[in-house]
């Protein structure tokens, strides 16, 4: 289990470190995109090592220097992390979000509803890709204020570099695309679905359970055997991945904190 697990969550930072870049440093992984400054998922530290107070100093000091003039430091952290390091991060004052890590061992369950799915490929299938992003960002955040340093046109450009290797699909009624998913083959025999959204106009007609089968089929073609997902533990999708055979593994914290 413990091998599982572990597994599980350096195939969910891989998923987080495609399309940026990535290089070790003061006892840490560090991923880091300039072109992305803030979106925490391409700058953060994970792996982390360090544990003895100097260790931890030395660290921080190297988070100032990659990531200066960036809004915000972040730390990835799981049950491999020093608690030392995790008590620091309390301590400084990071704010902290839980995330529930699942994985699919055997076959995927329930039978899905006929759909047409097609591969987001053409300028016109980013187009729809970025649409129904901006509703589904603008839904999470409770429609938080669109800014220069916050707005979904962040997040949809984070999840565009990723591709290849990761292959969007779209979900579409009468040609018109109205959800997506995404698969990847993952590392080391493992692959990873993610980023799963209806439009809420459109949502009970099998969509998601649809582009599930998909796109762990797609996953499991390219190699993997094990899929992970990870989601939100205080949101409903967990239920849906649980009833199509997930199992949760993992717990994943991302640790964050606003600077000057």
């Amino acid at each position: 289990m413990s091998d599982l697990s572990a597994r599980a969550l350096d195939v969910n930072e891989g998923w987080a470190g495609l399309g940026n870049e990535l290089f070790e440093a003061a006892d840490a992984t560090f991923v880091r995109n300039r072109e992305l400054p803030a979106r925490r998922d391409s700058n953060h530290v994970h792996s982390v090592r360090a544990s003895t107070p100097g260790e931890i100093e030395r660290l921080f000091e190297a988070a100032d220097r990659e990531y200066a003039g960036l809004p915000h430091r972040a730390f990835y952290c799981d049950y491999r992390t020093p608690p030392d390091f995790s008590a620091r991060l309390a301590l400084e004052g990071y704010e902290h979000k839980e995330s529930l890590v699942m994985l699919l061992e055997g076959e995927l369950l329930g039978e899905p509803r006929a759909h047409e799915i097609r591969a987001c490929v053409s300028k016109q299938d980013w187009a729809a890709y970025e649409s129904l992003h901006e509703i589904d960002w603008l839904a999470s955040n409770g429609g938080e204020a669109v800014t220069e340093r916050w707005n979904p046109g962040i997040g949809f450009r984070s999840d565009r570099i990723k591709s290849p290797p990761v292959r969007s699909w779209l979900a579409c009624v009468e040609g018109r695309p109205v959800a997506y998913f995404s698969s990847w083959e993952g590392i080391d025999g493992m692959g990873q679905v993610e980023n799963l959204f209806t439009h809420p106009d459109f949502r009970h007609r099998g969509m998601a359970t649809a582009l599930m089968h998909h796109c762990v089929a797609d996953a499991r073609a390219h190699g993997p055997g094990p899929v992970v997902i990870v989601c939100d533990p205080n949101d409903t999708p967990k239920n849906l991945y649980a009833s199509l055979g997930f199992r949760p593994v993992a717990i994943k914290r991302s640790w964050w904190k606003d600077v000057d």
